[in-house]
């Protein structure tokens, strides 16, 4: 074969075979009590959630509304990043794929955050960051937020937004 051929097809299949990806996929769907049982409500919950919608009301954009099938699912993520000691967005897809299943969710989105202090300083920083931003803006219906602390005292947040 000549090498002008072979060179190509050894590169197609060198990034077929070893394709990175930071998402880990896991064939266990979120377990249905859990989405039936959100944890109380937090303060600091309900005040990220107040600030945030303040923000799309000055910015001419509908307030979200808050569901707490979202916050059930927004804790396994906070939960888990808890656990590890670790902001991550591992396993969105199985966390989107609950949200559509259970609610009807049309596209999902999610802002997570580690170690701020109050919910001021998490939505500052959140919307200084593009990505956060677009999302806090974006074209959703519903939202909910996780907030748990760590063995340290440091907070985790999940807040997970959706259109139906």
């Amino acid at each position: 074969m000549k090498t002008t051929l072979y060179l190509p097809m050894l590169a197609l299949i060198a990034m077929f075979t070893f394709s990175c990806s930071s998402e880990e996929f896991d064939d266990q769907p979120i377990d249905q009590s859990i989405l039936k049982n959100a944890p109380a409500t937090k303060v600091i919950e309900v005040e990220i959630l107040e600030l945030i919608n303040n923000y799309r009301i000055g910015k001419d954009l509908t307030p979200l509304n808050n569901l707490s099938v979202i916050k059930s699912v927004a804790f396994t993520h906070t939960d888990y990043m808890v656990t590890l000691n670790q902001v991550n967005h591992d396993n969105f897809y199985q966390r989107k794929a609950s949200l559509v299943n259970n609610v009807a969710a049309l596209k999902v989105s999610e802002n997570v955050a580690y170690a701020y202090s109050s919910a001021q300083s998490v939505v500052n920083a959140w919307l200084n960051s593009p990505g956060h931003k677009a999302t806090i803006e974006g074209d959703f219906t519903d939202f909910d937020i996780s907030a748990e602390k760590n063995s340290e005292g440091k907070w985790y947040f999940t807040n997970i937004f959706i259109k139906r």
